[in-house]
């Protein structure tokens, strides 16, 4: 999965920064931020309960990575939102879809297994194809509209899916940091 991410960060980016689409851009670094979860988890697996609960917080921090480019790259075509490529938008983003389809269907049935890293994971491949189908609609309105509004609105929409994300596995991580204190017999409060 690290590899189909990788290539899908290859793609996106250059894609995104050729037709100047916020949105695409942002998935882009997602995709980034999905192969280093995945690298991630490869080495946490075997570690104890306590060690994996600091991985998954410090992939809830990994999870805001997105969040923050897509933030960077609203402020600074807050002045003139030039409306992206429809075509290239709507063909990069369908490409997505199935990339992100595929790693989130491999993922859905260890996603309750390797706790918070394997939900970091299960849920970041989730909200990505959420958010490839949201480009591809967002990408229609831009057609329709001949704006660069909607692409600098979901560029925001994808900063508020972060954050969901980062919480839920943030929330995952803090359980298993008390279930792992509980087992050791440290005092829990």
């Amino acid at each position: 999965m690290a590899g189909l991410n990788v290539a899908g960060f290859a793609v996106e980016a250059s894609v995104a920064l050729a037709i100047g689409s916020v949105a695409l851009f942002a998935d882009s670094v997602d995709f980034l931020e999905d192969t280093a979860v995945n690298l991630l988890i490869a080495l946490a697996l075997g570690w104890g309960a306590r060690h994996r609960a600091i991985a998954g917080k410090v992939m809830a921090g990994v999870l805001l990575v997105p969040a923050a480019a897509a933030i960077w790259q609203a402020v600074s075509k807050w002045g003139d939102p030039a409306p992206p490529d429809v075509r290239w938008l709507v063909a990069t983003a369908l490409g997505a879809v199935l990339v992100n389809g595929l790693c989130a269907w491999l993922l859905a049935r260890v996603r309750h297994v390797g706790g918070s890293l394997s939900r970091a994971a299960y849920l970041s491949a989730r909200n990505d194809v959420l958010v490839n189908l949201l480009i591809v609609a967002m990408a229609a309105v831009t057609a329709l509209t001949g704006s660069g509004w909607p692409d600098l609105l979901l560029g925001l929409v994808i900063v508020v899916i972060g954050l969901h994300a980062a919480v839920e596995v943030w929330e995952v991580a803090d359980e298993e940091h008390l279930a792992a204190k509980a087992l050791a017999g440290d005092e829990v409060g």
